[in-house]
């Protein structure tokens, strides 16, 4: 099957194949609790345990992988709030490519370190995330660097979409899938193999309040930016969402949700006091969707997984939450 866009939901098998040996299947883990609470069945879909902490290290290693000889050569260059960082940074060690990632000032100290620690140099410039994607552009006219887009790539969302067979192997008869949004290549990764392979389970799209540019897009039917305020899930921070990943969501996506910075905050606390799970802001979006009570009646009886994005919370904000 094809998008309109030309991407091919084979990819997506082929990219499940590349990263077999490299990237970790995530647990599917049963939420007690919540499908208590919920009257349904809910699952956790653990990728803060994934290698580097987040998701992002699929699409990265996915899009790496498949550079030619020159472009690998040439060396990368990419923006990133943190986890997308992490994921190149990662993907250049194992296959031997120089990188340079840009990330906003404001990015969480442990995400800057732990980039650095994969041997990547990292440039400090830009106060939001927008901003540090014109600033890289920029700076990639002369270098000859190849860019790696942390979401609106053909190579990055179909490896992002490897997380959708891994659910499905798991867990065949899924219902429902809720999945945070920034620029969108994780949710359109998953759509684009989910609505092939089972057109009829849900897609959810989740956002906060404060930065809501894929879902506003979705709303107005054309790619629009928005953004109200900074927000906690500092990993979904774009105003303004990919071509691609739009292309793709626009008939995809079942449900959009927004979220207060309070049901971040309260997801972050209930996954790590009740389910033991450590989430960051955007890796707790789609169980701040389900504590927030406006999916309920999508999960009464149904089996429904929620995607726990990443794990990379600075440890002051997360000692102040909990």
């Amino acid at each position: 099957m094809t998008t309109e866009s030309g991407i091919e939901s084979l990819g997506i098998q082929a990219a499940y194949q590349r990263l077999k040996p490299i990237m970790i299947h995530t647990p599917l883990a049963p939420s007690n609790i919540l499908s208590k609470e919920k009257d349904g069945e809910i699952f956790l879909k653990l990728e803060n345990l994934q290698r580097t902490g987040s998701f992002k290290a699929r699409g990265a290693y996915n899009k790496l992988s498949s550079l030619t000889e020159n472009e690998r050569s040439r060396g990368v260059i990419a923006c990133s709030a943190g986890n997308h960082a992490q994921g190149v940074a990662l993907a250049g060690s194992l296959l031997g490519i120089k990188v340079r990632i840009f990330m906003p000032l404001t990015a969480a100290k442990t995400k800057v370190e732990a980039t650095q620690s994969y041997g990547a140099e990292v440039v400090l410039a830009g106060e939001t995330f927008d901003e540090t994607k014109q600033i890289t552009l920029e700076a990639m006219k002369d270098s000859g660097e190849v860019f790696v887009s942390p979401f609106d790539d053909q190579a990055v969302m179909e490896g992002q979409g490897t997380i959708a067979l891994e659910i499905l192997a798991d867990l065949p008869l899924v219902d429902n899938v809720i999945v945070p949004i920034g620029g969108g290549g994780l949710i359109a990764g998953i759509a684009l193999a989910i609505k092939d392979l089972r057109p009829e389970v849900k897609i959810i799209g989740v956002q906060s309040y404060g930065v809501y540019g894929m879902i506003a897009s979705i709303w107005q039917q054309k790619l629009v930016a928005n953004r109200r305020n900074r927000t906690l899930a500092d990993g979904c921070d774009v105003a303004l969402a990919g071509e691609l990943t739009y292309e793709v969501l626009k008939t995809r996506i079942d449900e959009t949700v927004l979220v207060e910075e309070k049901d971040i905050e309260k997801a972050i606390n209930y996954l790590a006091l009740k389910e033991k799970v450590i989430a960051e802001g955007a890796g707790a979006l789609s169980t701040a969707a389900i504590l927030s009570g406006q999916i309920d009646h999508l999960l009464k009886d149904k089996k429904t997984v929620a995607i726990v994005s990443g794990g990379n919370i600075d440890f002051s904000v997360f000692k102040e939450i909990i």
